[in-house]
């Protein structure tokens, strides 16, 4: 009896240690090692040559952080126009313990521009890596390294989606081809899926409209759904229309699938013509003249012309009288009186302007 109390008793504190030194075995420190990472570039100088867009231009290699247990880490290599790295952009993350990184011609101009470099100077470019476990601890950084780079004049960083109308009962008509620059962007929002219009619309039989994402292509288009108030994808979805001629506003979200036509007061003044005048045209004095719509008199385009990185206003009759401004680049809503509008890089642009709305939309030419 003694005996088998005694060996219940021994197989109670076996188990009992057992799941003791399994917990223990649980906990895992990990520290890291003083050893730095260490960084080399492929070359010390680079003209980038735009020629070649997607030749090889630099490899980044580095080596791997220490740690006291093996992980699997991820590395963030950043670049920055200064050694302090006050304003540090993400060139490349790697996810999976990868020690090196190679870039072309082209993403190394991105990048260049990216923290403010100008084309056609030989200027620093600064470069660290950092080492973070999965859940961003345990970080380590590299030391800083340079390059001299010179890099080309490229389009300007413009990641935006533009949507255009297209129909007889909207500006631009059915003609999706490239060229036809008479089809109207909608004006983009803060939201990426939402878009809006302010324009003239026509009604009638066999008269509507849709909405595609690039001129010269039916692939992605947005038609009427099934549903009043619904947009669809469908190649043969039905067009969109409004009641009757008039001005109306349309909001679209192309995530939702959903859109509104409400009708607005028609304009009351018109302009004889718009311009762009300011330092994007060299100086304050010179206007660069937008064309008028044939079919809605209070939109104005111009297709493809040159401006330079400053400022501008839009404004009417060639005069001071009345003019439109704000503080946002590529689109926005410009008002009376308001700020310049700022540009910051030289290149051509497509411009749109509603004198009714203030809108615009200025698209760089790729």
């Amino acid at each position: 009896m003694k005996n088998n109390i005694f060996k219940h008793l021994f197989l109670a504190m076996t188990l009992v240690l057992g799941l003791t030194s399994c917990e223990d075995r649980d906990i895992v420190s990990i520290d890291t090692v003083s050893a730095p990472m260490t960084m080399d570039l492929s070359t010390n100088s680079l003209v980038l040559d735009k020629n070649f867009p997607a030749n090889p231009a630099l490899t980044v290699t580095w080596t791997p952080a220490k740690l006291t247990v093996p992980v699997e880490l991820k590395y963030k290599l950043e670049i920055s126009s200064t050694e302090a790295f006050a304003e540090p952009i993400t060139l490349i993350t790697k996810d999976k313990s990868e020690t090196f990184a190679s870039f072309t011609n082209k993403e190394m101009n991105e990048a260049a521009k990216k923290i403010g470099l100008v084309a056609f100077e030989s200027q620093k470019m600064y470069f660290r890596v950092t080492s973070l476990l999965a859940n961003d601890g345990m970080s380590q950084k590299s030391p800083i390294t340079s390059l001299n780079i010179t890099p080309y004049l490229a389009s300007p960083t413009y990641d935006y989606q533009d949507l255009y109308l297209i129909g007889n009962g909207a500006v631009g008509n059915w003609d999706n081809n490239a060229t036809n620059k008479t089809l109207a962007p909608l004006l983009k929002t803060s939201n990426g899926s939402q878009y809006t219009f302010t324009g003239l619309f026509k009604s009638g039989a066999d008269v509507g409209f849709k909405i595609i994402k690039q001129r010269g292509s039916w692939d992605a288009q947005f038609g009427a759904g099934a549903a009043a108030g619904t947009l669809s994808t469908d190649g043969g979805s039905g067009n969109l229309s409004v009641p009757a001629d008039g001005y109306y506003k349309l909001s679209i979200d192309i995530d939702a699938l959903t859109y509104t036509l409400v009708p607005v007061a028609a304009p009351t003044k018109t302009y004889t013509n718009i311009s762009i005048i300011g330092t994007v045209n060299g100086d304050w004095n010179n206007d660069t003249q937008l064309t008028q719509s044939t079919f809605d008199p209070h939109l104005w385009s111009a297709s493809a012309i040159t401006l330079g990185e400053g400022e501008f206003k839009f404004r009417a009759n060639n005069a001071w009288d009345i003019s439109w401004g704000t503080n946002a680049q590529y689109f926005g809503t410009a008002v009376e009186g308001g700020a310049n509008i700022p540009l910051a890089a030289e290149w051509t642009y497509d411009v749109y302007f509603n004198d009714a709305t203030g809108n615009y939309t200025l698209i760089p030419i790729k």
